[in-house]
């Protein structure tokens, strides 16, 4: 029989299907058909090599070989494009490859690719009236569609495997199903509600919405989904009546007994916490910061230069220099253009000088060109694109690991920036091609092919911007979803505009602001220019008032973008951080009055940097709109406050934990600006507009902060222990005691704030979808963490667990179980909560070197400890 393979995503997760010829399938309430044409369905031909599908839903597609879009028409016969992505609603699905001959059974999934959505069988020999059959039924949780219907031995048999069916005790009847999209968005839901009726001896209307759940009669449901066609919801349900309060009651009396751990009672917490106060009482040296302070490097700002190559025959630098001259526009004109709105892809309403930050970062990874702000690189690509086309700025792989693209296109070994011409041959083929197809054709991209896809992004988003293309200035009259369009697309028919008046103005305003420009650059007179600024504005007040961003969030945002407060505050962080570890050590050798003053001078700098810090979030809390730890940018900025507010609140009892806590905060926010993490502000998907985010998000998120803090006291406490010899040793003693007694505060601390953030994640599983755990990577290696620092935070009790030195070392070790739940459940696993695209992932060289350096320093460390502090 022939076979035709459907690769889905119908309820978010990756399905495999094969359709029979002559098959009608129901994937997810929708129908497919091949070679059997049904009313209702999505109906698939084949006639010899080509292929044919008619829809009966509206939808569009992109193939991935190179980006082309195309729309999928209602009730239309058209070319079905195998290896494209096609959207119908909800519904995501490719045809990856052509009809296969072949027969269909259930056969055992090979143990490294078994994953979380494989479906199971159950294989059963069936005995009656003297005859057998073999059969084998697929299902397994949350199914209940497949039946098996046969006759065996003169017996009627339907077999099912899966959940179990029950009848609720009333009905519900659908009213309006409403899906609110983003601005200018096809798929981009904002938010959906289902509009019901409760239909029982007392009726009753209700909205059922993500993190809004219907309680009836011990029954919860909630929002899960809805039909691509947006006419009908799916609903998930629940029955609990008491077990969900019993359940919140428990909760609530362990985060009290947890907290009242810190402030209540005597507790091992207040025991430590008046141990620390007395030993602040004596006078105590620290020793062997400076060796620590100099040891480990500062990641140093990538050379901005790139590589010369000679290949080319375009433009000679001269005539470059001189036309990339001609195209800079004066820096007061580009901060008014910046301040237009622009709609993005996403749907988001921001100003151009964010999406022209943006468009520069994801092509050369920097924020700026030739000393030229976001803005003014904007315009000198509108006023000239062939200048940028033979730019050398767009970046390939910083640290050259694939020199692979450099030899295809034929540039220099270890080029750090290429220009667009050098992807292209003489007859005007992409050099990348071939390679583009098989990186493209896989699920799961190697490191190799994540570069080739990396790379022609790249030229394709360049290839957009030049054209105009993303230039979503001008909103579209009537459009129900509020969409923007640039002149680009007026001008190719894509989308039509009744009003004659503001069609011309769409298809000429930017031409004209351009020749303004122009002239303005000549002159130095900007007035006509700034006019047509004006009339950009008015016209989007005039049309898209409804989506238009208040004037105070704009200029919030461009002050935001100017100040670019967390890239310049890890610089100052290191800067102030290692000068204070060096005061303290010049105060170990002799305490003058000058290094006192200098102590509380760092400190007051530090808490100046720490509320601007605190204030770059709560700006990027008003102009995101939501709280600002909901990815994965935003979330290590939020570490990093956390970090340095848990080293203030123990400052007070030991000044080098403030030290230590801003050199960690200078490194988290090193990391964050790092080519792999996108710090651009982006729209919440339903799940996260929710008070949720804001309460256990920010608990266990900032439950990092504390253990970082432990994680970095253990490694200074193991180079105390070695710089210990028999002149020091007193003083190294009273020192290794203090801050023993505050790693373990802090990471009591941390462990509580983890342990109460994972049942606030509990919680909010079950009011957005009706359970409390479901085995994600994130929670299971949240539940890891809290087990491992458990069993750290009590080897005091285990007779030959005991001692300062492996307490130390085990607050260091432990800390990889935190990578393991934020950067490896984020970057590695693919899950709900993580940020994983399905590329293969190679790890980091210097995540090896690590290891090895934190067992070199354990090993070296006991030895020392043994030396100057066992007893015999």
């Amino acid at each position: 029989s022939n076979f035709l393979k459907i690769v889905e995503a119908g309820d978010g997760n990756r399905h495999e299907h094969y359709l029979a010829d002559g098959e009608i399938a129901n994937i997810h309430n929708i129908l497919f058909t091949l070679n059997k044409e049904t009313e209702g369905a999505i109906n698939i031909f084949t006639d010899g090599e080509e292929y044919r599908i008619k829809s009966s839903f509206e939808g569009s597609f992109m193939r991935m070989a190179d980006q082309l879009e195309g729309t999928l028409t209602i009730d239309s016969l058209q070319m079905l494009q195998l290896r494209s992505l096609y959207s119908v609603g909800s519904m995501q699905f490719v045809i990856p490859e052509p009809v296969v001959k072949g027969s269909y059974g259930v056969v055992p999934i090979p143990e490294e690719e078994k994953n979380p959505n494989s479906q199971d069988a159950l294989i059963l020999d069936i005995s009656t009236n003297g005859e057998t059959v073999r059969k084998e039924v697929l299902g397994g949780k949350g199914s209940s569609s497949y039946m098996d219907k046969f006759t065996l031995g003169g017996l009627d048999f339907t077999l099912g495997y899966g959940s179990k069916v029950y009848e609720l005790p009333f009905n519900i009847a659908l009213n309006d199903f409403i899906a609110e999209k983003y601005p200018g968005t096809e798929k981009a839901y904002a938010s959906f509600m289902s509009k019901i009726t409760v239909e029982d001896d007392r009726p009753f209307d209700y909205d059922i919405y993500m993190n809004h759940v219907l309680d009836h009669e011990g029954y919860r449901f909630f929002q899960a989904s809805f039909d691509p066609d947006e006419k009908g919801t799916v609903l998930s349900v629940n029955h609990d009546r008491m077990g969900t309060w019993i359940t919140y009651t428990g909760y609530f009396l362990l985060y009290l007994g947890l907290m009242g751990i810190m402030f209540f009672g005597k507790t091992r917490f207040k025991d430590l916490a008046n141990s620390l106060e007395k030993l602040r009482k004596k006078k105590t040296a620290i020793a062997g910061i400076l060796f620590f302070a100099l040891s480990i490097p500062l990641g140093a700002q990538e050379d901005q230069a790139a590589a010369e190559h000679t290949h080319s025959m375009g433009p000679t630098e001269a005539q470059l220099d001189s036309l990339f001259s001609s195209t800079v526009i004066a820096e007061e004109h580009a901060a008014k253009f910046g301040k237009l709105i622009i709609q993005d892809e996403g749907g988001r309403m921001k100003p151009i000088n964010t999406f022209a930050s943006e468009l520069l970062r994801k092509l050369s990874l920097k924020d700026s060109y030739r000393d030229l702000n976001a803005d003014q690189v904007f315009l000198s690509m509108m006023l000239n694109p062939a200048l940028w086309y033979n730019t050398d700025f767009i970046a390939l792989d910083k640290k050259a690991q694939n020199d692979s693209i450099r030899k295809i296109i034929g540039v220099p070994e270890g080029q750090k920036y290429i220009k667009a011409t050098d992807f292209f041959d003489s007859q005007g083929r992409n050099k990348l091609g071939p390679y583009l197809q098989e990186a493209f054709a896989t699920n799961t991209p190697n490191k190799f092919q994540q570069d080739f896809k990396d790379a022609y992004f790249r030229l394709s988003l360049l290839d957009r911007a030049l054209s105009g293309e993303i230039l979503k200035i001008f909103p579209l009259l009537n459009d129900e979803n509020n969409k923007w369009i640039s002149a680009m697309e007026y001008r190719s028919g894509q989308y039509q505009v009744s009003d004659s008046l503001y069609a011309n103005f769409i298809q000429n305003a930017v031409p004209y602001y351009l020749i303004s420009l122009r002239e303005a650059k000549q002159t130095g007179d900007f007035t006509e220019a700034d006019k047509i600024l004006k009339a950009f504005a008015q016209n989007q007040k005039n049309h898209g008032a409804e989506i238009l961003p208040s004037a105070n969030r704009v200029e919030a945002e461009v002050i935001y973008n100017k100040l670019d407060i967390f890239n310049r505050l890890y610089k100052y962080y290191a800067l102030v951080g290692i000068l204070m570890f060096l005061v303290l050590v010049l105060r170990i050798f002799k305490d003058r009055e000058i290094w006192r003053i200098a102590t509380y001078f760092f400190k007051g700098v530090i808490i100046l940097f720490f509320v601007w810090h605190t204030a770059g979030l709560i700006m990027r809390w008003y102009i995101s709109g939501h709280a600002p730890w909901s990815d994965a940018y935003e979330s290590i900025l939020y570490v990093s406050w956390a970090t340095l507010a848990m080293g203030l609140s123990l400052g007070r009892k030991s000044d080098m934990t403030i030290a230590a806590a801003t050199f960690v905060t200078s490194m988290l926010l090193w990391i964050a600006h790092q080519s792999w993490v996108d710090p651009s502000i982006a729209n919440l998907v339903p799940v996260l507009d929710s008070y949720w985010l804001m309460i256990h998000v920010a608990v266990i998120v900032g439950s990092y902060g504390p253990l970082t803090v432990g994680m970095i006291l253990g490694v200074v406490s193991l180079l105390l222990i070695i710089l210990t010899n028999k002149k020091n040793k007193v003083k190294m003693d009273h020192t290794l005691k203090e801050l023993t007694i505050i790693n373990e505060l802090t990471l009591t601390v941390g462990v509580i704030m983890l342990t109460i953030g994972n049942f606030l994640g509990g919680q909010w599983a079950n009011e957005s979808w009706g359970r409390y755990w479901g085995w994600d990577p994130k929670e299971t290696w949240a539940l890891i963490s809290i087990l491992v620092y458990v069993f750290v935070i009590h080897t005091r009790l285990v007779p030959g667990l005991r001692g300062r030195w492996l307490f130390n070392f085990l607050s260091i070790i432990a800390f990889a179980s935190i990578m393991m739940t934020y950067f490896g459940v984020n970057f590695y696993l693919v899950g709900l909560h993580s940020y994983a695209s399905g590329a293969q992932v190679i790890t980091p060289s210097f995540i090896w070197y690590t290891v090895v350096g934190v067992f070199v320093l354990g090993g070296v460390s006991y030895w020392r400890y043994q030396v100057n502090y066992a007893k015999p």
